[in-house]
Order: C-alpha cells, then structure tokens, then sequence
C-alpha cells in the first residue's frame, strides 16, 4: 500500500516502482494506492489472506486492523521508490501486526514520526469542530440581530418565540463544538475506541462547573489535553496483553469503559480542582486591581479574554467584569472591546494575505468577521487550535490593545456582551473609542497573526533537510496553513482516455500539501482535426473534445492552418515543448517554461505564474528524482489548464532526494477555479510512466517537438 500526503506522484511513483522491483524478482504483487479521491487497486479480504507480507509504504497514517496476523512493514513512502528491491526482501522478515493501530512508525521500521502524528490528530479534530463552530457561531449571531434586546442581565430573548429556538440551536452547536473537538483529536490517536472518551472529555472541558461543581470550565485548552490524554490512553491500553476470548470485545467494551472511567476520574480529581482553585485566586487578584490604572487593568482584561476565546481565563476576566456592572460600567467597556477582536483580527488576516490560507480557512475567516461583530469570539478558535503559538499570542496582544484603548478613553458598557452589537443595542458609553478600540485591537490582532506564520515558515524552511523537501510534514484539509498553490496537470486523449492528479499546498506555521488521486474516466470521442500525418485520427478526435475548453484555437493551428500534434488531453501542445532549454539553475528554467507557457495565450501574467510556481518549490523541491521534476502552479494568473515540457542537457540543480540533476522537467499550470478531478488523475499516469525507465530514455532521445509528442502519446 502507497500513501502520501503531499504531492501524489510520489504515491504512484512508489506504486510503480515496487511493481516493477516484484516482476524482476519474480514475485506477485497487489499495490493499493491512496489519496485524497480515494483507494485504487483496494486489497481485498482474500488478497490479506494469501499474502506473505504487506509493505506500508506511506507518509500519513494507515489503519492496519485489516492487517492483523500478517507481517507489516511500516516505512516512508520515499523508500519505496528508491529501495523497492530491500523492502521486499526485510518484509519476509517483518514482525506480524497483532492488530489495531495505524501505520507511521507503528509496525515494522521507519514510519513516520510522533510529532507528525500527533498534528494530524490535532488538525482532524479542528476540521471536524468547524462546522460546529461556523454553524453555531452564525445561528447565535442572527438571533441576536434579529431577536434579542438588552438587560442587565445581557442579550435576552423572549421564551417560546422562533428566535429563542434558533439561539437555542446556536448553543447547542457550541456546545458540541469542544466534545466534537477532543474526541476527534482521539480517535485520529486510538481509532474508534478513543472516540467515547475523547468526547466525554471534551463535555468535562466544556461544562466541568455544570458536571462535577468545577469553579472554572477548561475550554478549548482542555479539549486538547482531554483529546490527547483519551488517545494515548487508549493506545497503550491496547497494547496489553488479554486472553483470546476477552480480545472480541476489547474495542467494543472493555476499552472506552476503562479508558473513559480512567481520564474522567483523572480530569475531575487531579486536573479540574487545580484549575478551579487556580482561577478561584485569580479571580480575587484581578477584583483587587479594580482601582489600578485604566492602561494597565484594561491591557490585562484584553489579553485575559483573549488568550482562550470563551475558556477560563476568558471567564475570569468577563465575569469580573459582570461583577462591577453598575459600580464601575469602565470594567466591562474594556472587555466588550476586546471580546470580538480575536475572529474579527482573524478573519482580517485571511482577507490581508489570503494565500497564506487555505480555501477552508478563507471561509472560515468571513464566518469570524460575522461573529466578532456579535461579539462571539468563540469565532477565532478553530485558528488557535490549529496554530496555537502564532494565533494566541497575536490574538493576546490585540485585546490587550482593545482594552488598553478602551481603558484610557473611558468606555463603559452597561450590559455583560462584547462587540459592536452592544453599542447598536445603545448600552455603550463613548461608542466613537469603543469602535476605535476595536478597530485598532483588530488590526494589530490581524498584522501580528500573518507576520508571525511569516516567520515561522521561513524558520522551517531554513531547517529543512533535502529528505523533508520530498515530502514535508502534512496539514488537513479545511484547516490547512499558509500559502494556496496547487498543480492540477496532464491527461490522456489519444486512446479516449482522461485523468489527473494533482497537489496542494499550504504554507504558514506548518507547511500543509495534500495529495490526490483517482482512476480515469473514459472520454467520449468527438468530431475533431486528425494530427499532421493524418493519423490516429479517432484518437484526436477524443483529444479535440477533452481540450476543447482548454487551449485556444490558435494553439492548436499552425501557421499553415493545419492542426499541430496535441496530447495529455490538450494541455500540452508542439508550442509548449522545448527540446533543450538554455537555463542552468531552476528559478531561469521556471521563467524560461513559463515565458514558453504564456506563447499559448492562457496565461495572463507571467510574472504571477513564476512567483507562485517560485513560491511552492519553497515548501518542498518538486524535483522526484530519477531525473525528472515537475514544478507547478495553481493560480488566476492562468486563464485555462497548459502543461509544458522541456529538456535540458546537462540537468539542473533541483533538490532532489537522490541527488540527480533534472533532465525531464514538466511544468503544469492550472487555474484557481479549476474544478473537478482530472487533473489529479493525469498526473497520477504521468508519475507512473516516468517510473518506465525505456519511456524516459526515449523521451530523453527523441529528436524533435514532434518526436517529443509522439512518445507522449503512451501515457494512458
């Protein structure tokens, strides 16, 4: 089995290569491929059960339960295309899976690492918390818009009417939001055992005054603690040791009883009184700073609400602030100021550098903006759980603004609410600084949350050796980091088939790439010109089809009019092939093929497509060695999907792991709308012909742009 997380011609590159490694040796084989489409080639039961061994070659975690009895060898998915010989030999020799688990380090040698695999649970429960979050966060939002009215007591709403109800269903969804969150983050860590205890912790978090007479709840913050302890919990309880006929009901009873029992007592006697008693004093510290200077109780209200976004220390602060409503109304204007800068700085940062930010995240981000302005700061969590160390701190430093401002202007706020809402509701004293507070908490919130994502890419890149640059560490989708690019690719028409593949990256605290792949779907031959040679002319019927939407009409006439040899669905053309290219070092050869990309006419800034072509192989070399690279661009800069193809030489430097210099260089732009998944697809062959080492020597000799194309033609 082949799995990657970043770019998926590696999946099918170590595809190939074990295949090929088995026939030389003589030996069956069945691979499984992996992405982000979905399993190709699944191994069935029966397969399992006649097989000697199974090679886990995969960088991002594998259930392996299919697997138990059987001899597993777990390693990076690198090894399976440059040693594919070895791994056939040393799994003969691999310890047997006894069952549960995933792959990454967890059988056999050289999996993945611990780090990588507990951010892969903590991304899995932040993209499952989400919807709870948004959808939450909204209804909430809306009601109070639309139904709610000031009293002291806070935004109210009259029992029984339709508003209630939809603010009902909006705390419901935050009150999933956190048991959603922990048990995600265990059940990525202990698979589906971890999942009960996880949220059970998670609802400990939430509601441990509700629960158990805690003085203080534990918010996201101890969401993932809970999320971690119930995962590593049910990890090592599963590795003990139990009679055969207890083993049945293992995951089913034994383990989410004891493991639930386990941390449940754990969290309420030996974790939740600590914090109780904790925010207990500090509720008293903070009561007795009443009469401190404005600055300085105001900076310290700001950055108390907002370093957990709704958890304790948020509480302390607001209901201090609750507390002194009618005695001194400047305590809770400094907190009403800083309650929604958090999802309000955000979302301006996604709106600022919005390719620092996957899609996900971009709505994310306008979802947050509607929150802060009803002041629901519950808004911002998704963005701190996903980047604690950039988002809290520049989160920390906004509010404290806020409520510096606030504090010295005199703002006073007579209800226990935050946000612009409140001053719309005309419970504000001093509404021109309260906006002005605000705005200027929200720009530095925003400002600070991109210029430290700036940082810590540029930390990691100067860290990352050349094995990293092949495959760099991974981030879900939805709650992705950093800069959008992606490739989307090649495919083949010339024997009515059409397919993809492609990848996407995100760069920001952690450098985020996923990969996909799928089977291709069979293309409808059409009415279309037949090549120069008056050849195979059904075959470009089907090509002219597939490509009609994606190359000019110039693109495919030559100067005579007649139709010039296309192929890999009409992506690429004679106009995009140079047989030799006159750069020596990669940033002129990625000019050099995009200037030859813009001769199509479907690239509308050259420049862009080189900055952002620049700018992924910053996150990692797309050279994949054996010779070859591939650097791509996902990017409005393109009008329509082009593909080309070049050679050069004497290679050039491209950072691959097997320290080759690139000779065949493929380079494959696509627009950011593109939809659907053929591209995936066609990279997907692609990688695996490249992996035919007769296919490269004859793409490597052939004489001319038309030699080029006809070797081409073999892809399908």
């Amino acid at each position: 089995m082949t799995a990657c997380p970043t770019g998926i011609a590696h999946t099918y590159m170590a595809a190939e290569k074990l295949a090929q490694a088995a026939t030389e040796l003589g030996i069956e084989m069945k691979v499984e491929t992996q992405g982000s489409i979905g399993a190709e080639n699944v191994l069935t039961d029966n397969d399992v059960r006649d097989a000697d061994g199974i090679i886990i070659a995969a960088d991002k975690d594998v259930t392996l339960d299919r697997f138990a009895g059987k001899r597993v060898l777990s390693v990076p998915v690198a090894d399976g295309i440059h040693r594919p010989a070895q791994l056939i030999e040393q799994v003969q020799d691999a310890p047997v899976h006894r069952g549960g688990g995933a792959s990454g380090g967890s059988a056999g040698s050289g999996g993945g690492k611990e780090r990588s695999a507990a951010y892969k649970a903590l991304m899995n429960g932040v993209s499952h918390m989400i919807p709870f979050v948004v959808v939450g966060g909204l209804l909430l939002a809306v009601s109070i818009a639309l139904g709610g009215h000031s009293t002291p007591k806070g935004i109210e709403f009259d029992k029984g009417t339709f508003w209630f109800y939809v603010n009902t269903l909006g705390g419901l969804g935050f009150k999933l939001m956190l048991p959603i969150f922990s048990g995600y983050i265990a059940f990525a860590l202990g698979d589906r055992p971890a999942l009960v205890p996880g949220m059970i912790g998670g609802f400990l978090a939430y509601d441990g005054m509700g629960i158990y007479g805690a003085d203080a709840n534990a918010g996201f913050l101890g969401a993932i603690a809970t999320g971690f302890l119930a995962g590593y919990l049910v990890r090592w309880i599963r590795k003990v040791k139990v009679p055969k006929f207890v083993q049945p009901i293992m995951p089913i009873i034994v383990i989410p009883i004891v493991s639930t029992l386990a941390l449940g007592m754990f969290y309420i006697y030996v974790i939740g009184r600590p914090i109780s008693w904790v925010f207990t004093h500090l509720t008293s510290w903070l009561n007795g700073m009443t009469g401190s200077s404005a600055i300085v109780l105001g900076a310290l209200i700001g950055v108390m609400i907002a370093f957990d976004m709704g958890g304790p220390v948020n509480k302390t602060a607001f209901l201090v602030a609750v507390g002194l409503i009618g005695t001194n109304n400047a305590v809770m204007g400094m907190a009403a100021s800083a309650i929604p800068v958090m999802p309000l700085g955000q979302g301006l940062a996604t709106l600022l550098r919005r390719k620092l930010y996957s899609e996900q995240e971009r709505e994310t981000g306008i979802a947050a903006l509607f929150m802060g302005f009803f002041g629901i700061s519950e808004g911002a969590i998704p963005f701190a759980a996903a980047r604690p160390a950039q988002v809290i701190p520049a989160n920390m430093l906004g509010g404290a603004v806020a409520g510096a401002v606030a504090g010295v202007a005199g703002v006073e706020d007579s209800v226990p609410h935050g946000g612009p809402i409140v001053s719309l509701f005309g419970a504000v004293g001093g509404a021109a600084m309260f906006f002005l507070a605000i705005a200027v908490g929200t720009a530095v919130t925003a400002l600070t949350t991109n210029a430290l994502i700036d940082v810590k890419s540029r930390r990691e890149r100067g860290r990352r050796e050349a094995p990293a640059a092949l495959v760099p560490e991974p981030v879900p989708v939805g709650v992705g980091v950093g800069v959008g690019v992606g490739n989307g690719g090649v495919g083949d028409g010339a024997n009515g088939d059409a397919g993809g593949a492609g990848d996407s990256a995100s760069t920001g605290t952690g450098a985020a790439v996923v990969d996909s792949a799928g089977a291709a779907p069979r293309a409808t031959a059409g009415d279309g010109a037949a090549d120069s040679t008056g050849a195979d002319a059904g075959a470009d019927a089907a090509e002219s089809s597939v490509a009609s939407t994606a190359t000019t009409t110039a693109d495919r006439a030559g100067p005579s009019g007649q139709a010039l040899p296309e192929v890999l669905a009409g992506y690429l053309t004679a106009r995009t092939v140079k047989v030799e290219l006159a750069a020596r070092e990669k940033r002129a050869a990625i000019r050099e093929m995009a200037e030859m990309l813009g001769a199509t006419g479907n690239v509308r800034d050259v420049d862009e497509l080189v900055r952002v072509a620049l700018a992924r192989e910053a996150q990692g070399t797309t050279g994949l060695g054996e010779e070859i690279a591939i650097p791509h661009a996902k990017t409005d800069a393109v009008s329509a999907p082009v593909v080309g193809f070049a050679r050069s030489a004497e290679g050039i430097e491209w950072g691959s792991v097997d320290g080759t210099r690139a000779r065949l260089i493929f380079m494959i732009s696509v627009p950011e709308a593109a939809a659907g998944d053929e591209h995936l697809r066609i990279l997907a062959l692609l990688s695996r012909k490249l992996m035919d080492t007769g296919f490269r020597g004859r793409l490597a000799g052939a004489a001319d742009e038309a030699a080029v194309l006809e070797v081409l033609r073999e892809i399908q």
